[in-house]
């Protein structure tokens, strides 16, 4: 046997030695179970789509309360009737009154069932999850009719807007109600206001995952590449998009802030 065989069975038997000696000393299955901290109870919804018990409720089908113009944060005037906002694009985009850092979204939307035109002409709207302007200013999930209708990958329904194409195309016919549920980790700067960590996003489309804790390059912008710029919790923000097509609609909307990683 030659040295190096030899000096190889002795670093396996030492290795083989340091493992059971490891395993011995965890002998019991008490060793390995963690009992606090304990995690906090949430009560889920008795119905798919609905609230659980810590959410925030910020569209419960009766009025727009949590919601002001984006604008100049007068009273938000898109249309509410039958449990259900229409966009109303003269008034422009509106926001939560409310600020957010880290959290989990549930929203559901709806393309008109007579929309007509094609590609990005088709119900365009988006969710800004950190809403930092009053225009389209943020970081967009793009929303659109994106069943059987072509337009480029990246701005298509589930898309994060002009980064990130959807991994697969869940949406339903025209019509017929979609949910999005997002999970929101916003970026992390510095005092310096120097980016620190970069904000991800998780996406269901009708519960399919269309985002897989996709890292952003920085805020949505229509021409050109996306860059950060300093901001705290910021409020979330719906777009009247200012395309031809029928307005789409909302319904469903609540929230649940989400601890730091």
């Amino acid at each position: 046997m030659t040295i190096k065989a030899i000096t190889g069975l002795a670093s396996f038997a030492v290795g083989m030695a340091l493992l059971s000696a490891t395993a011995s000393a965890q002998t019991r299955p008490e060793d390995t179970e963690v009992w606090k901290p304990v995690p906090a109870v949430v009560t889920p919804a008795s119905a798919p789509g609905g609230a659980p018990s810590d959410a925030i409720i910020l569209f419960d089908g009766r009025n727009l309360d949590q919601w002001v113009t984006a604008a100049d944060k007068s009273p938000a005037g898109w249309t509410v009737a039958d449990g259900v906002i229409t966009v109303d694009k003269a008034r422009g985009n509106i926001e939560t009154k409310r600020a957010f850092r880290d959290y989990q979204l549930h929203l559901e939307w709806r393309i008109p069932a007579d929309i007509a035109g094609s590609g990005q002409g088709r119900g365009n709207s988006g969710v800004f999850l950190a809403s930092t302007g009053s225009r389209d200013q943020g970081y967009e999930v793009q929303i659109l009719d994106s069943y059987q209708s072509a337009t480029y990958v990246n701005g298509q329904a589930g898309a994060v807007y002009k980064q990130h194409p959807p991994l697969a195309n869940a949406n339903r016919k025209p019509g017929e109600w979609q949910t999005y549920d997002i999970i929101w980790r916003a970026p992390v700067f510095g005092s310096d206001g120097a980016l620190t960590t970069p904000a991800s996003v998780t996406v269901l489309h009708n519960g399919v995952l269309v985002q897989d804790n996709a890292v952003l390059a920085g805020e949505t912008v229509y021409i050109g590449k996306p860059g950060y710029k300093a901001h705290g919790p910021s409020p979330i923000k719906l777009q009247a998009h200012g395309d031809p097509s029928i307005p789409i609609s909302f319904r469903n909307i609540w929230v649940r802030e989400l601890a730091p990683r």
